[in-house]
């Protein structure tokens, strides 16, 4: 499994209907990519949850080929052309568990990224966020859960789906538009740590 997710920032007075409108319009189209497990279709608005206005598009893939696949096809061509070359952030995914609302289009995303300081043995900092990511998964209204490292930078990144409002917790907070699942029963196979 590999996450990855690029951040579209956006100016504070932007129509986030554009976003929304776009999503609609267009959301369906990888509703049947090959290697796509999962692509949540998130946007956040400045206001109590955000400082920023912001498309944000994180996807669960099931192995590199569906990845390679979009970044060199037209789906991602078309945010090239519309808002320019976005940093394409990846973590190589390390756990995925699905929540008690699993049946459930989710509603909200959180989202949080944070450092393995450098003295902490990595298989002690990994260990601790796959065994949080299974105990997020079993909280009432998370959709699906996944954990995933950045080992570059020693970075690790926890990804909730839910069926209602993000709790508040730490890390950031979506709205999911649109949810693409055409091979999300695979992101569980073999992707234990």
């Amino acid at each position: 499994m590999h996450a990855m997710q690029y951040e579209i920032t956006l100016p504070a007075d932007y129509d986030m209907g554009i976003i929304r409108d776009r999503v609609a319009k267009r959301g369906h189209l990888m509703d049947a990519f090959p290697g796509l497990g999962v692509k949540a279709y998130l946007m956040r608005e400045i206001g109590e949850d955000s400082l920023v206005n912001q498309y944000a598009p994180l996807y669960l893939w099931t192995g590199s080929e569906g990845m390679n696949s979009f970044l060199g096809g037209p789906g991602f061509q078309g945010i090239v052309q519309d808002f320019g070359r976005p940093a394409v952030q990846h973590w190589t995914g390390l756990s995925y568990e699905e929540g008690p609302s699993s049946a459930t289009l989710p509603r909200s995303a959180t989202r949080l990224r944070s450092p393995v300081p450098a003295p902490t043995p990595p298989a002690d900092a990994i260990g601790a966020a796959v065994e949080e990511s299974r105990r997020l998964a079993k909280v009432p209204g998370a959709v699906a859960t996944a954990v995933a490292v950045d080992p570059r930078h020693w970075e690790l990144l926890h990804f909730t789906l839910w069926d209602r409002p993000a709790p508040q917790e730490a890390g950031d907070r979506y709205e999911v538009l649109h949810l693409s699942v055409p091979e999300r029963a695979r992101l569980g196979e073999g992707h234990r740590w």
